[in-house]
């Protein structure tokens, strides 16, 4: 049986577009980065944390596939995680404004005998923001829990210049990749 490693509703919606049944793990892996540790390095690892504590949750489920992925806007090599609250969100929009920063997602899937990982690296462009915009965008309570302080899925789209690469990586799950991770394992045609 799959299992989703996040409590991701984003993540729980797109894994459902590929038509699988699955169950949801509620856990609690810390995400923090490493000093000196890059980018890239630090959303694999969690990921594969992620995955991994999964696994051990549903050990004695014979066949059990679990899936994780993280998700981290990249700024100038600098990580911008989940703001912990308005003032952090709006530092992070005034940072992003008028700037292209990559998105990068690594899904990660395990089992009892194998482990595989992929990564999406996106490219987004944000329109320049102004000060209203970005109190107004606040208001909405979108940016809570969000890396970066945005989701692309909603009202922040209209601020969107350019997307070059995974609109669902960008939400959290690339799809494609995912897909083609779950293939690997059996657990899609």
């Amino acid at each position: 049986m799959l299992h989703l490693a996040s409590r991701s509703p984003r993540r729980a919606e797109l894994l459902a577009r590929l038509g699988l049944e699955f169950g949801i793990l509620d856990l609690d892996v810390p995400e923090r980065q490493g000093a000196n540790e890059a980018a890239s390095d630090y959303v694999r690892r969690v990921a594969r944390e992620k995955a991994g504590a999964g696994l051990l949750a549903v050990v004695a489920v014979a066949g059990a596939v679990v899936l994780s992925a993280d998700t981290e806007v990249i700024l100038e090599g600098e990580v911008f995680g989940k703001p912990a609250d308005a003032a952090a969100a709006a530092a992070m929009l005034r940072r992003l404004s008028g700037h292209s920063h990559e998105v990068l997602t690594a899904v990660a899937v395990v089992s009892a005998g194998r482990e595989a990982q992929a990564v999406s690296l996106s490219r987004v462009t944000v329109a320049p923001l102004s000060e209203a915009a970005i109190a107004r965008y606040l208001e909405s309570g979108e940016w809570r829990g969000k890396a970066g302080a945005y989701a692309i899925q909603g009202v922040f789209e209209a601020h969107v210049a350019r997307l070059d690469g995974s609109h669902s990586g960008v939400m959290g799950l690339p799809l494609h990749e995912t897909a083609g991770l779950l293939r690997q394992f059996g657990v899609l045609p």
